[in-house]
């Protein structure tokens, strides 16, 4: 069966024109298999730092995407190796909204067609389920499973990950689609808020997935936070 694309694809094909990218997929998704131990973000975090450990990376900016940016943070806060040296999370969950309405949606509440219009500001960009095929339909659903399995009871957060991100000392960019129906924009803001040196980068007409509805100005943020920020003597 043919792997769907990563939902990060796009950007991870446009970084790598720059520089060195690996773009893992999480075991369990798209047809890959899911050893039994693999059962919460924590072990995707450790799983990546061992694999950047195996390939001796260090000064590494991982960027993640929802659940991916959730891993992103569990990596930065379990690094006792210095391998990473920045952080772009992508309208990423993980941390609980003390406000009720600006807690992040569970989508296992939702059809997929609902999901998808509150994901994307941009209708184009949404998925035609009725388009798929019986195997995209399946690999769609095993990989909500093994989401499921990841995100454990509160599924699209840890009640204590708020709580420990002021450990986390490298520099983070959290990049928002402003029209995001999942995790709204106050939830953005406050997860940039939670760093002690957060970065913040609202994307206008974009939703959950700006790397996707708004690639230019997501990179554009990425790049003036690499230059400003992050290696801010390469850029004198």
């Amino acid at each position: 069966m043919k792997r769907a694309k990563p939902l990060t694809s796009g950007i991870s094909s446009a970084l790598s024109e720059h520089v060195y990218v690996v773009t893992p997929t999480h075991p369990g998704f798209d047809g890959t298999p899911r050893p039994e131990r693999f059962d919460t973000v924590a072990d995707l975090a450790v799983a990546y730092l061992d694999l950047l450990d195996t390939l001796d990376l260090k000064g590494v900016m991982v960027v993640g995407n929802s659940i991916g940016g959730w891993i992103a943070a569990e990596m930065a806060l379990r690094d006792n190796h210095g391998r990473i040296g920045a952080l772009t999370l992508l309208n990423a969950v993980g941390i609980h909204a003390h406000v009720k309405e600006n807690r992040v949606v569970d989508p296992r509440t939702l059809a997929p067609a609902e999901v998808s219009q509150l994901s994307f500001a941009n209708a184009q960009f949404r998925p035609d389920f009725a388009s798929f095929s019986d195997a995209q339909r399946a690999a769609a659903v095993a990989n909500q499973k093994t989401l499921a399995v990841y995100g454990g009871e509160g599924f699209t957060y840890d009640p204590k990950l708020r709580g420990r991100l002021h450990r986390v000392t490298v520099p983070v960019l959290v990049v928002w689609g402003e029209e995001d129906g999942i995790a709204p924009l106050k939830y953005g803001r406050g997860y940039a808020d939670s760093f002690p040196d957060g970065h913040f980068a609202p994307i206008p007409d974009a939703g959950h997935f700006p790397q996707i509805e708004q690639m230019g100005r997501t990179l554009g943020a990425i790049a003036d936070f690499v230059s400003a920020i992050v290696k801010p003597d390469a850029s004198a």
